[in-house]
């Protein structure tokens, strides 16, 4: 210590860098500490907990299926994060995507919509020597176009399945509306033309339904609306769906998982969907929606304005409450009895957890069913690899395709076993 006009002045010698250096290790600590709570990087991977009763086909499947009962293994650095996992597929879909070859088919409806999907031919035999047909409905808003799709599609392909992908009625660019309407949340009625065209085409196929998202609410949907929708088909896969649009929608309101900021984007993506194909709206005779509408909707900013100010009014349902309720498949699933798989994970940001009470209750109580819950995978992510970048093909793409599979087998062994002679 010295002292200069009566005054002392302090010298502090070493420690002071001591404790700035402390500082900068908290700061650090602190940061890494964000970074794994947000990465979620201390959540131990696993196999998908699944739920089925206990039959011979759900152990033949489970038996078949080494994708459906192994450990689940997503990117270290960021694949246990449900966000990173629906961002990444949201912004890409998936790696490396190949452009499958196929032929867009046009089906005129009796309302004066044209239904359109593509078709893909197989590029090798199935195991089976079966014809098989994937009939495949996409996510809300999308095509045959979309990475993920096409990623699907050159999979099953290659695995000797044909496909063929819906597009959703106003979904690709660029593709006029011949009737004032859009796809909705539930109308089954393109899917079924769909449906009913590949039937006519090729009578020898078999049918393996597969929906993503809003997808499979629509096949779960189409399914269970009538016994006679589910000749011929094998199975149905139903991926990241949330069940009742109802009980959905009162969960996008809230701001836990940042639900209600997913709102807005999706809400902003169908905005811009719809307002693509205003003039058709606003000039058909036939048009529910007028220019009121239409001023309604561009203040709109989450899903439920714009269900209510315009996707309700398709199909004239008289409120929000209706066309939740008509449109969901939670009122038609139990009516489905070809084997259905059904898909959601536990850090899906758009789907709640209480609604994978109704996919768990539903497995519980009928044998064709198995609910396969993942730990991670966010929506419709699901990518798998090793540290940092994802393989070409995620975790998704082979167990659909593995089930599919499966169930093949097990229904050619049993119509086997049923016209083997016996012996005397």
């Amino acid at each position: 210590m010295t002292t200069l006009e009566g005054s002392e002045v302090h010298s502090y010698g070493p420690d002071l860098p001591a404790v700035f250096d402390g500082m900068k290790l908290a700061a650090v600590a602190a940061v890494l500490y964000v970074i794994v709570r947000c990465l979620n990087l201390n959540s131990p991977t696993a196999p998908p907990q699944t739920t089925y009763q206990d039959t011979l086909l759900s152990r033949y499947v489970l038996k078949s299926c080494p994708t459906l009962t192994r450990e689940y293994i997503p990117p270290l650095l960021w694949g246990k994060s449900g966000h990173l996992q629906t961002a990444l597929y949201g912004k890409m879909g998936r790696v490396n995507t190949p452009t499958p070859c196929g032929v867009r088919k046009f089906i005129p409806m009796q309302d004066g919509a044209t239904a359109t999907f593509d078709l893909f031919e197989p590029v090798k035999s199935h195991s089976t020597e079966d014809d098989i047909t994937m009939v495949i409905c996409p996510g809300i808003g999308n095509h045959s176009e979309q990475n993920y799709v096409r990623t699907f599609v050159d999979y099953s392909q290659r695995n000797g399945y044909r496909c063929a992908v819906l597009n959703h009625l106003g979904a690709l660019p660029n593709v006029e509306l011949t009737s004032p309407r859009m796809f909705t949340y539930g109308c089954t009625w393109e899917f079924g033309a769909m449906v009913g065209h590949i039937r006519r085409s090729f009578p020898q196929t078999q049918l393996v339904v597969v929906g993503f998202s809003l997808g499979g609410n629509i096949v779960c949907k189409f399914l269970g609306e009538n016994q006679s929708n589910q000749d011929g088909v094998l199975c149905c896969i139903s991926i990241c769906q949330g069940y009742s649009a109802l009980r959905a929608q009162e969960t996008f309101l809230q701001w836990d998982q940042c639900r209600r900021l997913y709102n807005f984007v999706l809400a902003d993506k169908m905005k811009k969907l719809i307002l693509s194909h205003r003039r058709s709206f606003l000039s058909m005779a036939s048009s529910r929606i007028d220019a009121a509408d239409v001023n309604r909707l561009l203040t709109a900013t989450s899903l439920l304005q714009i269900d209510d100010t315009i996707m309700r009014k398709f199909h004239s349902h008289s409120s929000l409450r209706e066309y939740y309720e008509k449109e969901s498949c939670v009122h038609y699933i139990h009516k489905v009895h070809v084997p259905l798989l059904l898909i959601n994970s536990m850090d899906d940001p758009l789907v709640h957890h209480s609604l994978l009470a109704i996919p768990h209750t539903l497995a519980e109580k009928l044998p064709n069913v198995i609910f396969a819950l993942t730990q991670h995978g966010g929506h419709m992510g699901f990518f798998e690899g090793a540290v940092l970048f994802p393989e070409p093909l995620s975790w998704l793409d082979k167990v659909i395709v593995e089930y599919s599979d499966s169930i093949c087998h097990w229904r050619k062994n049993s119509c086997s076993n049923r016209t083997a002679p016996t012996s005397t």
